[in-house]
């Protein structure tokens, strides 16, 4: 049998740590050209009980990229929120503190960490969304409210207070105490391209990104004009990562992991962060 090095990936026949699913925020949301969800089903989905999810993050070439690609073809569909393409754009606004403290325990490896972010999915913000990404023991746990970009607007603007009195959507609440008590502030905008695969058993992602911009200021959120910037991981500019409930099903683990020998800590909110 051919032997991998260690890809953090589980061994063939074998389950990752069990711990409840959860989808990926962005597997919910409706891209462009699409009908958008209700807001009482994402409030409804907000309710659910928190459970984490295993993710894997591997830098890989362009020819990597399209093979691997062309081979997942096979076993997975594409994910029906993709454009004609099989893409979808995503562009988030992540926040952190004075001390830059969601950058820093990032950078060390912090076992356990979260941030917040806004985004929307799309080439346009018309359904915006407010994020909180955890991180424990390896584990990804994500949850969202959705937010109107009049919302949006007044939250970047300053206007907060009216927050705090969020029932319906405890995420907001959580934020504009945190922006008192931590100083937490816009400060990054990160867009790039998806190339998304999905495959239910294991509830099973497989994405690729690509083509990662940013701007100077949290304005670049809502205008696509100040998205000046661009910036790529080194090798390839594509991160593939690979995402699963409790088990990562062998068809699809034979498939991505001969392309899973560099698994990387990258972290798209950091890689933007150099530009300031």
């Amino acid at each position: 049998m051919q032997q991998y090095p260690d890809t953090g990936l589980p061994p063939q026949g074998g389950q990752g740590m069990q711990f409840a699913q959860t989808a990926d925020a962005d597997q919910n949301l409706q891209q462009q050209g699409t009908q958008a969800p209700q807001a009482a089903d994402t409030f409804a989905a907000a309710r659910r009980p928190a459970k984490y999810r295993h993710e894997h993050k591997y830098e890989i070439s362009l020819f990597e990229f399209l093979s691997l690609s062309k081979l997942l073809q096979t076993v997975m569909q594409p994910d029906p929120h993709a454009d004609q393409d099989g893409q979808y754009l995503i562009t988030s606004l992540y926040f952190d503190n004075c001390f830059d403290k969601a950058l820093r325990e990032k950078k060390d490896g912090l076992n356990q960490r979260e941030k917040f972010r806004l985004r929307y999915y799309g080439s346009t913000p018309d359904k915006i969304f407010l994020e909180k990404k955890q991180k424990h023991a390896g584990l990804c746990l994500k949850s969202a409210a959705p937010m109107t970009r009049a919302e949006c607007q007044r939250l970047l603007s300053g206007q907060r207070d009216w927050m705090l009195a969020e029932t319906a959507r405890p995420l907001l609440a959580e934020l504009a105490f945190k922006m008192q008590t931590q100083i937490l502030r816009p400060r990054t905008v990160v867009r790039y391209s998806r190339v998304p695969f999905i495959y239910a058993p294991g509830n099973v992602r497989v994405t690729f990104d690509c083509n990662l911009c940013t701007g100077l200021s949290a304005d670049a959120f809502l205008d696509d004009a100040a998205l000046a910037l661009c910036s790529s991981p080194a090798r390839g500019g594509i991160i593939l990562e690979v995402k699963y409930d409790e088990f990562l099903p062998d068809v699809i683990r034979t498939v991505v992991q001969p392309y899973c020998s560099r698994l990387q800590a990258f972290s798209k909110y950091a890689q933007c962060r150099s530009y300031g």
